[in-house]
């Protein structure tokens, strides 16, 4: 019975060293690439390149009511009964973590229905029209017709789509963010893990277009992502930790587009610079 007791305790304490160990990894990873700073340099760059903001500005009404009346509901309606679970096991701090929640809940919400019904194409502008801004319209031209103009004015540069622009909402991100849920009810750990699972996976989505335009195959698709994982997770979690904040969730949707696509314009610049 020891041994076995013994066996276990090694066991555990092999797999906790291979956890940190791999943690370490890609937190390393991620330090190194800087991935976790284009979500910050897409708010700069969108803020200082007005022509940018065309897409925004056209889905601005419908996108600001939407999430106004799903924030507002989620609040009436979900905040009280979410509070009065968390407070029995996070006590003092239940306030805190249950707004976080409602606040989580409400952005998944919001991006599910605006991404499909509203803003798919003005994402799709926004980074095809910062890859223009930053010169990178030959991969571009694998995936949309350009006009003849002014780089100052890049969206108008934008012609008709010859592929299908990004995937919407994944139902299998849903699958994940409901599973994923009951971390909450872990006192600020869990809430800190559940936000970097849904960073993962915000991440893993952030280049679908880019990968669109570069023709990758799934598996290509999969494994540059595996070996980036710490990259992409870092962007995610920093995207998604933006997309929680009230009422500015839509806003940091196209900053995080812009962010996204100066990240694979620098991927092209440095494959470019490389050959």
């Amino acid at each position: 019975m020891s041994r076995m007791i013994d066996n276990a305790k090694n066991k555990a304490k092999e797999v906790a060293i291979e956890d940190f160990n791999k943690a370490k990894y890609l937190a390393t990873s991620a330090s190194k690439s800087g991935a976790y700073l284009y979500p910050i340099k897409g708010i700069f760059y969108f803020i200082s390149h007005r022509s940018l903001w065309k897409p925004l500005l056209s889905k601005l009404i419908p996108t600001m009511s939407l999430s106004l009346g799903v924030i507002a509901f989620m609040f009436v309606f979900t905040y009280f009964p979410q509070f009065a679970v968390l407070v029995w096991v996070n006590g003092p701090l239940a306030a805190f973590t249950t707004i976080l929640l409602t606040l989580s809940e409400s952005s998944t919400i919001i991006n599910i229905l605006s991404r499909t019904f509203l803003i798919q194409d003005a994402l799709v502008d926004t980074f095809d029209g910062t890859l223009v801004s930053r010169n990178q319209t030959e991969v571009l031209s694998e995936g949309r017709q350009l006009k003849s103009g002014s780089f100052n004015d890049p969206i108008g540069k934008l012609g008709k789509l010859l592929k299908s622009p990004f995937e919407k909402y994944s139902p299998s991100a849903l699958i994940r963010y409901v599973m994923y849920l009951p971390l909450n009810f872990i006192p600020v750990v869990g809430t800190v893990i559940f936000v970097l699972v849904q960073g993962r996976t915000r991440g893993n989505s952030v280049h679908t277009r880019y990968f669109q335009l570069k023709k990758w195959s799934k598996s290509e698709k999969e494994a540059w992502l595996k070996e980036n994982t710490g990259p992409y997770t870092s962007f995610g979690t920093v995207a998604t930790l933006l997309e929680l904040v009230p009422f500015a969730s839509i806003l940091f949707s196209f900053t995080n587009t812009v962010g996204a696509a100066l990240w694979a314009a620098d991927i092209e610049s440095n494959n470019t610079a490389s050959m």
